[in-house]
């Protein structure tokens, strides 16, 4: 008798503390066992959502109570994501910044080089981020809207970074939802593309000039970038900063070894312990409000509204062009990358199997990475003023 009391002595005094947190952790698994599903069953950014479920398991186990408003925990994982937490997002969001490196490896802005207009694209496809900004306003204080608008550029190191700068109270919402909407993609994207366009404009072929880009030109260009974005939006500089470092080690061309440790290892690994460490905010007390629904749909409502705002400045832009734009690609403008563009050249390729839109979309992608982290730094600035 006294083995069964000591072994559910922790669950007994946390019912005592709190009888309905238990029901809420179960809730958490259930919400945990999802993303596990999302990721396995259906091949959702499982490096991300896998994590993210099993640690929202992890941080939900019985021993952990809230009483008097400080959580009392006699879960040891909880300790350890506590302080991964502190260490590595809550202390200066080093792994969104050593993730930048990993991303930033990743990137070829050739087909952006090639094409410098597709920034507009990049730039209207954070519409979204603008117009969220003033209807969360109405719902929250203006720290945590603005951290809340940053959702629709689908870019979760961003998404952290500023929630983490203005000290917004509902993190763990927004960390899940960009990281969810990052992962649903292939799902929200189609939809909206098709609902702003016609199958005549779906059908447009696009040519690549095919003009190459030198290497002097692909080295300098991370460099220029970085000290632009620094008079433009200095809070931004941190994030373009390792975004654009990443890109310096794949284009200068003697660290190739660094370059495909940073874009295989580095950023899989950082990835992981990002997703495992996020869970960490998804804790029962926290996470189950009413106002984790209202950020969960104010984040659809700006990524909906960025999408959009891309496809439309591109059916704007063919009034006045010759050579007519597939508006799809201005749906890669915001900074899921590279998953936006592939969703526009598999719409491509549907409505015609020889119509391809990878280069050109990608090119969009690419411009809406560094769009987002922009629009990031404006709103730091914003809210700094």
């Amino acid at each position: 008798m006294q083995l069964i009391e000591a072994l559910f002595k922790p669950i007994i005094e946390q019912m005592e503390a709190d009888p309905t947190l238990i029901l809420k952790q179960l809730a958490m698994w259930v919400i945990g066992g999802i993303l596990i599903y999302l990721a396995i069953k259906k091949d959702m950014e499982p490096t991300l959502l896998l994590p993210m479920g099993f640690g929202a398991i992890l941080v939900n186990l019985p021993g952990i109570a809230n009483v008097g408003g400080e959580v009392q925990a006699q879960n040891g994982a909880f300790h350890t994501l506590e302080r991964l937490f502190d260490i590595g997002i809550d202390n200066g969001e080093l792994m969104p910044l050593i993730l930048f490196i990993g991303i930033g490896a990743m990137i070829d802005f050739g087909p952006l080089l090639r094409n410098p207009k597709y920034m507009i694209f990049g730039a209207a496809a954070q519409f979204g981020i603008f117009f969220t900004l003033c209807l969360s306003a109405y719902f929250f204080d203006l720290n945590d809207a603005a951290s809340i608008a940053i959702i629709g550029a689908a870019d979760g190191p961003t998404a952290i970074f500023v929630a983490q700068t203005l000290n917004s109270k509902y993190i763990a919402a927004i960390m899940v939802a960009a990281y969810s909407y990052m992962a649903l993609v292939p799902l929200i994207q189609p939809a909206v593309i098709k609902a702003c366009t016609t199958k005549k404009e779906r059908l447009i072929r696009m040519e690549d000039n095919g003009k190459p880009v030198s290497k002097t030109t692909r080295i300098l260009f991370p460099i220029i970038v970085t000290i632009l974005v620094g008079f433009v939006a200095p809070d931004a500089v941190s994030l373009i900063g390792f975004l654009m470092f990443g890109n310096l080690i794949r284009e200068c061309g003697v660290l190739d070894s660094l370059s495909e440790t940073a874009q295989k290892v580095l950023a899989n690994l950082i990835t992981i312990f990002l997703g495992i460490t996020i869970a960490f905010q998804m804790r029962a007390s926290e996470f189950l409000q009413w106002e984790t629904l209202l950020i969960m749909g104010l984040g659809l409502f700006a990524f909906v509204f960025d999408t959009f705002g891309g496809v439309m400045i591109a059916k704007f832009m063919n009034l006045f062009l010759k050579k007519k734009i597939n508006p799809m690609i201005g749906a890669a403008g915001i900074s899921a990358f590279p998953m936006a563009g592939r969703v526009v050249n598999k719409m491509g390729l549907a409505e015609d199997d020889q119509n391809f839109l990878l280069m050109h979309a990608i090119g969009v992608n690419v411009s809406g990475q560094v769009a987002s982290v922009i629009a990031g730094g404006l709103i730091l600035s914003f809210m700094a003023g």
